[in-house]
């Protein structure tokens, strides 16, 4: 009888998206990545107090015993005023708070194309900024707007964030997904600068529908085998959409089936040779 090879745990920390949880608040998904064994999270700095507030999110960190690894800056539509009108602003405090709690990367979205000023001086500007801090400004692949048969850019320099020079990238594979492209060859053109995986499932929708992994048609399993047999050495972050949930149960439960499916695909791809 042959016994299976055992597999080695790759070092990328599995990390918990605060957005996850909404509706629930970021305190919420404190508990519930403590709860369900994540390796941190990844604070959405939006509209809930305690997201902008550094000395909160250091208390929860703190109470529950799990880090803070990420801060995603509040690019958001809603966030328009969380932390300054001014954009560069906004990325300088996501910087700070990131120092402060020992964060090890930024997320951050290419401008709105009304964003003019902003957009002219947006690659230059966050080179600038990355090379100022040992944190990791990771810029995220966004996605056309689509409304019936028409298609909006909306981002600046433009929704794929390969097409422009940055030190490090996010991808998302809902955004892929809404996108309708390739994201393994995506995260080809990213290369040694992927830095930072937001992990999410989606079927095409014109919807950023962020599904749990292995519910939609994103190659989910497949990146993750990828960056397990490469050495990736940045954070795999669930952000799934969970605000359907019957109940907070149901969506513990998906939250734990996110933890265990992108754990099994990260270790499956790597064998400890045989002896």
């Amino acid at each position: 009888m042959v016994e299976p090879e055992p597999v080695r745990i790759p070092d990328a920390k599995v990390a918990l998206s605060t957005a996850s949880v909404y509706p629930e608040s970021t305190a919420t998904a404190f508990e519930i990545a403590a709860r369900l064994g994540y390796d941190g999270v990844e604070v959405m700095v939006w509209t809930d107090p305690v997201s902008q507030d550094i000395e909160a999110l250091r208390r929860l960190s703190d109470y529950h015993r799990i880090p803070i690894l990420a801060v995603h800056a509040p690019c958001l539509l809603i966030t328009q005023r969380v932390w300054s009108t001014d954009p560069w602003t906004k990325l300088q405090r996501a910087r700070a708070a990131a120092e402060k709690l020992g964060a090890s990367t930024v997320v951050v979205h290419p401008p709105f194309r009304w964003q003019r000023q902003y957009a002219r001086d947006f690659v230059a500007g966050v080179w600038r900024m990355a090379s100022e801090t040992d944190v990791r400004f990771a810029v995220e692949n966004m996605y056309p707007w689509r409304y019936r048969d028409r298609e909006m850019l909306a981002y600046a320099p433009g929704w794929d964030v390969t097409k422009d020079d940055y030190r490090h990238f996010t991808i998302d594979l809902s955004h892929a997904a809404t996108a309708r492209t390739d994201a393994l060859q995506m995260a080809d053109r990213m290369g040694g600068r992927l830095g930072h995986v937001h992990l999410a499932d989606g079927r095409g929708s014109a919807k950023d529908e962020h599904l749990v992994p292995g519910r939609g048609s994103q190659p989910c399993a497949e990146l993750l085998e990828r960056l397990a047999t490469c050495g990736f050495d940045g954070h795999v972050v669930i952000e799934v959409n969970t605000r359907r949930a019957m109940s907070s149960a149901e969506r513990e439960a998906d939250l734990a089936e996110a933890l265990a499916f992108t754990r099994l695909h990260l270790a499956s791809a790597v064998k400890v040779p045989g002896r």
